[in-house]
C-alpha cells in the first residue's frame, strides 16, 4: 500500500517507521525546508520507551538522554511542596523514563527513516486536501503538483493541518488556552556548582507564573516558563532572554541560572493551543494522527508519548484488518482505540492548566497546600495506570 504522510515530526517519523516495516511505500511530506532543530525537550515516559523498544529505537534514546528519578514541586521561592518517585512508575510500567531534546528524538527517528531509505521531502507545504470523483483524497501541494495514496496520514502537528481541516470539514478550530510558554535549551559551564542535587525535574509554582527545569545531563537541561496572557500578544519581545530574567529575577537561584547560560537563539515564545476531543478522526481514506487528531497542552506530560503510541497502534490495526488491505475497518478501529485514552489526557492537562495558571492568591495558597497534602504513591500508581492503558506492558 503507498501510504502518504503529511508532516515529519515525532508522529510522521514514527508512523513512517512502524509502516515501512510492515512492507507499505511511504512518501513523507514536510512544509518546512529542514528539520526542526529549536525549542526544548520532552520526557518520554514509561508507555513512550515501551513503544521506541518495539520499534529498536529505545537503546539510540537513551544513549542521548537523561533518566529522572523525582519530580519536585516547588513554590516560587523555591519550598518543596512535593516530590514525586518516578521509579514507583518505571517500576508500575515495567520501562525507564527518559528526558531528551527535542531535536536529539527527532534525529534519531529521521536518521532512521534515511538508513530505510525513506526519503523525507522537505519545503513541500501542502494547501489543501480534496475529494476526487472516486472518492479517493487528492492532495494539493502550492508548487500545483496533486498527489494521491491509498492511505493519507495528516501529521502535520496541531496548527493549520490540511488534512484536518478535511476531515472536520473546516470545523475544531485549536483553542487559545490563555497561556504563553517560552522554552529553551542551557548547557552550564563545567566550572559552575551543580544546579541540583540529582536528576530531577523541577517544577516551580507562581501566581499566573510557572517554571519548569528538566535535566538531561547533570550539566544540561531544557525548559519552560510560562505566564497566564488572556489575550494574545501581538508580538514577542525583541529579546525573549532579557524579558525572561527580568520576569523571574527574584525566582528561586536555578531558575536565574537557566535562563542566564541559555542559548538567546534557541529561546522561543510559543502561544498554547490544544483541540476539543473529537470523534471523528478520518474521512475516506485520510487519516489523523498525533496533535492533529489529539493535541493537549503541555501540561499533560504526554504529546510525543501519545504521538508514539499512535505510530504502533496504527501498525496494529492495519496488520490485523486483512494486513493493511482493509481501511474501512482498519481506520475506525484504530480512531476506537485511541480516542478515550487521548481525550481523557486532553481533559486533564486542562484541568491541570486551569490550577498552575491561577491568578488568584488564595486559589494558589490552596493548589500549594493539597500539594503538601497529596498522597505521592497514589499519584504515581494512577499515572501507571492511566498512561499504561491499551499497551500490553509488564512489570
Amino acid at each position: 500500500m503507498h501510504i502518504l504522510i503529511l508532516g515529519a515530526g515525532i508522529a510522521g517519523a514514527a508512523c513512517a517507521l512502524t509502516l515501512q516495516r510492515q512492507g507499505h511505500r511511504i512518501t513523507v511530506l514536510e512544509r518546512q525546508q529542514a528539520p526542526d532543530t529549536m525549542g526544548g525537550g520532552v520526557v518520554l515516559w514509561p508507555n513512550a520507551s515501551w513503544v521506541l523498544e518495539q520499534m529498536g529505537l529505545l537503546d539510540a534514546v537513551a544513549a542521548k538522554a537523561g533518566t529522572p528519578v523525582q519530580m519536585r514541586r516547588l513554590d516560587r521561592h523555591g519550598e518543596l511542596l512535593s516530590a514525586l518517585d518516578i521509579g514507583q512508575l518505571d517500576r508500575a510500567m515495567g520501562q525507564a523514563s527518559h528526558a531528551i531534546l527535542r531535536r536529539d528524538l527527532q534525529a534519531i527517528l529521521l536518521g532512521k527513516l534515511q538508513e530505510l531509505g525513506v526519503e523525507v521531502q522537505y519545503g513541500r507545504p501542502v494547501v489543501s486536501v480534496s475529494h476526487g470523483a472516486d472518492q479517493q483524497a487528492r492532495v494539493h501541494l502550492s508548487d500545483g503538483q496533486v498527489l494521491q495514496a491509498d492511505l493519507i496520514l495528516g501529521a502535520e502537528g496541531r496548527m493549520n493541518s490540511s488534512a484536518r481541516q478535511f476531515v472536520l470539514d473546516g470545523a475544531a478550530s485549536p483553542r487559545y488556552q490563555g497561556f504563553l510558554n517560552w522554552v529553551g535549551m542551557t548547557q552550564m559551564p563545567a566550572d559552575q556548582p551543580p544546579l541540583f542535587d540529582a536528576m530531577a525535574i523541577h517544577d516551580y509554582l507562581g501566581q499566573g507564573l510557572r517554571f519548569g527545569i528538566v535535566p538531561v545531563s547533570p550539566h544540561a537541561f531544557y525548559w519552560a516558563g510560562a505566564q497566564t496572557a488572556p489575550l494574545l500578544p501581538e508580538s514577542a519581545p525583541p529579546n525573549l532572554q532579557t524579558h525572561l530574567l527580568d520576569l523571574f529575577h527574584d525566582w528561586p537561584d536555578p531558575v536565574r541560572r537557566v535562563i542566564k547560560h541559555s542559548q538567546p537563539q534557541a529561546i522561543r515564545q510559543i502561544a498554547i493551543y490544544d483541540h476539543d476531543p473529537i470523534e471523528r478522526w478520518h474521512r475516506g481514506n485520510v487519516l489523523l494522527v498525533g496533535d492533529a487528531a489529539h493535541a493537549a497542552l503541555p501540561t499533560s506530560g504526554q504529546g510525543a508519548c501519545q504521538a508514539l503510541e499512535d505510530a504502533y497502534h496504527l501498525a496494529q490495526c492495519l496488520q490485523q484488518c486483512l494486513q493493511g488491505s482493509d481501511l474501512e475497518t482498519a481506520l475506525p478501529a484504530f480512531t476506537a482505540r485511541r480516542q478515550t485514552k487521548t481525550s481523557q489526557i486532553t481533559l486533564q492537562a486542562r484541568a491541570v492548566a486551569q490550577a498552575l495558571f491561577n491568578t488568584d492568591e488564595h486559589a494558589c495558597r490552596q493548589r500549594d497546600e493539597q500539594a503538601r497534602q497529596a498522597d505521592a504513591r497514589q499519584i504515581m500508581a494512577d499515572m501507571a495506570r492511566g498512561w499504561g492503558s491499551g499497551l500490553p506492558l509488564s512489570s
